[in-house]
Formats: C-alpha cells, sequence, structure tokens
C-alpha cells in the first residue's frame, strides 16, 4: 500500500523523532552486570532455569560444595566472600556479580561480624539436576 505523500511525511517525521520522544518518557533500561563467555552449560533437550536467594547472618558460611554447571552470583546487599579451590579468594560486594564455574570445590562465607548479607542466584541446569554437591 502506497502511502499519500503527506502520510509517508507525517510517518518519516514521527520516525525521527522517536527516539526524542522516548526520552521523555520514562523507559526503564537494563544495565549490563556482568557479561561473561561460560563452558559447561547444560545441552539436553530442556534446560531449568532457577533463580533463588540466599540470606547469610553475619558470619554464615556454606558448605564445602561443587556446582554440575556454571551459577551466577549477585549481590543484593553486604560483602560476600566465595573460596574457590586453587583460586585467590573473591570478595563481591552489593550490586557485583561472579560466575562459579563448574565443578570447582568452593564455600561462601559472609565475613562481617555485623552485618547481614543478601545473594540473588541464577543456575540454569538439565532438570531436576540438584543445586550443589556438598563435598569434603
Amino acid at each position: 500500500m502506497k502511502l499519500p505523500i503527506h502520510a509517508g511525511l507525517l510517518f518519516a517525521a514521527l520516525f525521527m523523532a522517536w527516539p526524542s520522544m522516548a526520552q521523555q518518557e520514562s523507559i526503564a533500561r537494563p544495565e549490563m552486570i556482568l557479561k561473561e563467555d561460560v563452558s559447561g552449560m547444560p545441552k539436553g533437550e530442556k534446560q531449568q532455569v532457577r533463580v533463588l536467594t540466599a540470606n547469610f547472618k553475619p558470619g554464615d558460611k556454606t558448605v564445602f560444595h561443587t556446582h554440575r554447571f556454571p551459577v551466577t552470583v549477585f549481590v543484593l546487599d553486604g560483602a560476600f566472600t566465595l573460596a574457590l579451590e586453587g583460586r585467590a579468594p573473591v570478595v563481591l560486594k552489593t550490586g557485583q556479580a561472579f560466575v562459579e564455574p563448574p565443578n570447582v570445590k568452593m564455600t561462601g562465607y559472609n565475613r562481617s561480624s555485623t552485618e547481614p548479607l543478601r545473594v540473588l542466584i541464577f543456575y540454569v541446569s538439565d532438570p531436576e539436576t540438584p543445586f550443589l554437591d556438598p563435598t569434603q
């Protein structure tokens, strides 16, 4: 369908004005926190996506464990210390994220003696795969 010239000009003017119109509106835009290439993701026909939260009181820690697939941790409040076997400890503060690699022994800590810690965890796995495997 061919538009009359005046309708086409109107359409072009609206299209060109769209960016400035969008800036005037309150439009939420995502902010990239972490971008990382990973290996070891599940390759089956279906994957299960899990989003978890964990709350640590001052001094709390996780069990010594591994994950079968990469796990992304985002710190909502506090500071999270992650001790990965064979690597220097990683300390993440509020607003930071980290991808925990699969099949690496690790434990996470809230090293604060006064402040709680809250983390958000994203995990993609084969359906019904345990979130973690406790190790010695």
